[in-house]
């Protein structure tokens, strides 16, 4: 069985300074054997990190739309920002990722989550909906995505939304070994969810991130 954490970010990301060896470090120490990186707009990260991690690597992009922010999993080329989400999903599709919506019902990320029109535009082309997302601190948003997930026959995904190392575990879902994208798919559908919410207060080390990645290039 895998223990995976299937929403990180690294020191790719504008808002994270987690070393990729510190990242890798921190789940063998926790027994975290599958992560899905999904950094902010590249792919860079995730493709260094499953280079060398000695565990399951899932190469993922949480793209930021027009509308919302989308993530595509089991990505083999990056996806640039702000293109519709119709444009973002068909980029997803045609190299056989899967399209990941990530904290859809969060009413504190009203700039990030995806516009309700938009998801009721791609929803025949979703495959996944993350269910639990330890940075969305409401029970009732996260229970909202289940909800979501269960009527619309969508397998549900959960992470932590790490931008520290000691955030990745947090939240985290058992399931079965896989191969490929559709093996992963299947898997969710046998997963057991483990859940844990982050701090309030973890939100203010975005903000101290981007501080210190805008001194470095001073």
């Amino acid at each position: 069985m895998l223990k995976a954490d299937l929403h990180v970010h690294t020191c790719y990301s504008k808002d994270s300074i987690s070393p990729l060896e510190k990242i890798v470090q921190h789940c063998l120490d926790n027994s975290i054997n599958c992560l899905a990186i999904t950094d902010h707009d590249t792919i860079s990260g995730a493709l260094e990190i499953k280079r060398i991690a000695p565990f399951t690597v899932i190469v993922g992009e949480e793209v930021l739309t027009a509308c919302g922010e989308v993530i595509g999993l089991f990505l083999t080329e990056e996806i640039p920002p702000r293109l519709s989400p119709e444009e973002t999903v068909a980029r997803i599709k045609e190299q056989g990722g899967l399209v990941c919506i990530p904290h859809p019902f969060d009413r504190f990320r009203p700039h990030s989550r995806l516009r309700r029109d938009a998801l009721e535009r791609i929803k025949s082309d979703v495959d996944l909906i993350e269910v639990f997302n330890s940075r969305t601190y409401l029970l009732r948003d996260s229970a909202r995505a289940l909800q979501f997930a269960q009527s619309h026959g969508l397998p549900g995904t959960v992470g932590s939304d790490a931008h520290v190392i000691r955030e990745i575990g947090r939240s985290f879902i058992e399931l079965p070994e896989f191969n490929d994208a559709e093996q992963f798919r299947q898997a969710l559908g046998q997963g057991k969810i483990f859940t844990s919410k982050t701090s309030t207060l973890t939100n203010f080390y975005n903000v101290r991130n981007r501080l210190i990645k805008r001194l470095k290039k001073s």
